[in-house]
């Protein structure tokens, strides 16, 4: 039975839909009121708080805490520095991805890693004959995920330390309103943004003072359904709808590399120490991999065309379709979309798929089936690069707001 994460108190007293969801476990938001635009358009012109606490957490503690990760990850751990983070994927030995997930370096001894799905067995397994020692710290922690052009701002007017240090994929040990937090700039949305994360017991507190100081800065409490047409204008894959973990896989055509799902860049090939699938990921990228993960727009035109005639006007998905679609080229199947949304930023209907190689270039034409009526048509779509949407805010050091202007008037 799902249980409430450590801000359920306060998402519970805001949720005017009575839309959960279950994840890990525990109840989070899918969106807190019936017109959810808002919670969307938060991220890309407020701030958006989404409770992210569902995430797993794990402590690697000891004198090879560095080298587990190192052998675990793709990413040369080796060569990163304390206070940073790094997002990456990791395989079985057949170079087939488990999960993706972030790991953040709070000391030369202690690393901790986020993940999706449960992975302490695959972890302490890796680990074998190490010393370190890995605690679940899942529980313990809970996470808020504070997105959008003004996640600075807030933070900025709780934080006891300049927060314009905090580059992108690092992090901070700092107190914000007095509560001890680990801030790193990181998130699932594209956008300028930060990931905070706090004991349980001072969680309530964490919420209630971002609520106020985030008021005057167009803050809105958020839920799932904004966060995953985010994550799709950023060109974010989702385990268990854009790839398979390996190990929930029924068959080893539905498993993918690292390569297949746009994560290749994640796989370092220089001065890496071994790590699990190193010698399969090797041979792949010498050989090239046979699917690629590609991004296909549709523009609101086709739709038009295609609804007309049934005399309809064109409907649009305000909320992503997961179920799957064919895409095809010259009458043959080609690949698949995954991920499906309109995008009201961009004003045009955005999938993530993937695709067969010699279709992966941007500007190739392709169709995406779609159903009017219920008769599966074609609608006329090309493949283009990833991400669909790509702020320089995301990466940029960023400004303090001008509170006095975003104070609210008497």
């Amino acid at each position: 039975m799902a249980v409430g994460t450590p801000f359920h108190p306060r998402t519970q007293a805001l949720c005017r839909t009575l839309r959960w969801k279950e994840w890990s476990g525990y109840f989070v938001v899918e969106t807190y009121d019936a017109f959810h635009d808002p919670e969307y358009h938060a991220v890309r012109s407020g701030t958006a708080m989404f409770d992210v606490s569902p995430l797993y957490k794990y402590d690697f503690r000891g004198r090879e805490a560095t080298a587990l990760a190192d052998r675990l990850i793709t990413r040369n751990v080796a060569r990163s520095r304390v206070g940073q983070v790094l997002y990456s994927p990791w395989c079985d030995p057949a170079g087939k991805l488990l999960q993706d997930g972030c790991f953040q370096r709070l000391s030369r001894t202690h690393v901790r890693a986020t993940a999706v799905d449960p992975t302490l067995p695959w972890f302490e397994e890796v680990a074998f004959g190490m010393d370190v020692e890995i605690e679940d710290v899942s529980e313990r922690l809970g996470a808020l995920a504070l997105q959008g052009p003004t996640s600075f701002a807030v933070l900025d007017a709780l934080s006891e330390d300049d927060l314009r240090r905090v580059r992108y994929f690092r992090l901070k040990r700092t107190r914000l309103g007095g509560v001890p937090v680990v801030v790193t700039r990181t998130g699932y949305t594209g956008d300028l943004g930060y990931e905070v994360w706090v004991e349980r017991d001072h969680a309530l507190r964490l919420w209630d003072l971002l609520m106020e100081a985030g008021e005057p800065l167009g803050l809105l409490p958020a839920g799932m359904v904004a966060l995953d047409r985010a994550r799709i204008e950023a060109g974010y894959p989702l385990i268990d709808v854009d790839f398979w973990n390996a190990d929930h896989a029924l068959t080893d055509h539905q498993k993918s590399t690292p390569y297949e799902v746009g994560l290749g860049w994640a796989v370092s090939t220089r001065k890496k120490r071994p790590f699990v699938g190193d010698a399969a990921l090797r041979a792949e990228r010498e050989r090239g991999p046979e699917r690629f993960f590609v991004g296909i727009e549709t523009q609101i035109g086709e739709f038009e065309r295609l609804f007309g005639r049934f005399d309809l006007s064109p409907e649009m998905a305000d909320e992503v379709d997961r179920r799957g679609v064919p895409v095809y080229s010259g009458g043959a199947q080609v690949g698949r979309a995954t991920s499906v949304v309109w995008s009201p930023l961009l004003k045009r209907q955005l999938a993530l798929a993937t695709v067969d190689r010699g279709y992966e270039r941007p500007g190739v034409p392709v169709e995406i089936e779609v159903t009017v009526e219920y008769e599966r048509l074609r609608a006329q779509s090309r493949v283009v690069g990833l991400p669909f949407f790509d702020p320089p805010r995301r990466r940029a050091a960023p400004t303090a707001w001008n509170r006095k202007r975003a104070a609210p008037t008497a």
